[in-house]
């Protein structure tokens, strides 16, 4: 411990103080649950690692990834007790959150198709519920967002979580340990972040592990 001269035992030096006040201000800039951007996410958790996604393993989820035939993914759907949670990460500016936006524009578009839409309060802020007409019937649809440092992670819920959060349970878990790793090179705002398959995956598939990648 390093003291300063003259201003009794226990003060911190200067330089010492500031990086104490350094260290308690990224403290406070880290959520304290996900999804997180990788620069701060928890050490020690076993993901699935897709590339701009990382999916923690959480008891009772089903991960179910769909790629075309270059191998790409298209879509990420995660399954627990009849509940489904959809997801999707984007490209966002550095100095401006796009979930807004993207929301109102989703309420718009579920309208002009004759959805029932409402907005309410939920966990990470706006969220959408849907109420939408499909060839089997109708069904409700939950959007979630969540605006990080150049990212936008987009959560579609449904099923029994879509109207009752507290059924998401183990999908929710999932989100909340989600980690985006949104790389450094320049996209358009709101372009789809890439995701890749896993190498094991890739290969099994019989595909090159590569394909897909940023």
């Amino acid at each position: 411990m390093v003291f300063s001269r003259g201003r009794g035992r226990g003060r911190h030096s200067r330089d010492e103080q500031a990086e104490l006040d350094t260290n308690e201000a990224a403290a406070a800039l880290e959520p304290s649950v996900g999804p997180y951007d990788v620069t701060v996410a928890p050490a020690g958790v076993r993901r699935l690692d897709l590339g701009s996604l990382q999916i923690p393993a959480i008891e009772g989820v089903e991960v179910r990834v769909q790629a075309n035939p270059e191998g790409v993914i298209q879509q990420v759907v995660l399954a627990n007790r009849g509940s489904a949670l959809q997801l999707g990460v984007f490209a966002a500016p550095r100095s401006a959150d796009i979930w807004d936006e993207v929301r109102a524009e989703i309420a718009e578009s579920l309208r002009r198709d004759g959805a029932t839409v409402q907005e309410v309060a939920g966990e990470y802020g706006p969220e959408l519920i849907a109420h939408v007409r499909t060839p089997d019937g109708h069904t409700d649809l939950r959007f979630v967002g969540v605006d990080g440092p150049r990212w936008m992670v987009r959560g579609l819920y449904q099923g029994p979580a879509a109207t009752q959060p507290e059924a998401a349970g183990p999908l929710a878990d999932v989100l909340h340990g989600l980690v985006v790793d949104r790389g450094q090179d320049a996209k358009p705002v709101r372009e789809p972040l890439p995701l890749r398959l896993p190498r094991e995956v890739a290969e099994q598939a019989g595909r090159p592990p590569e394909a897909g990648t940023r």
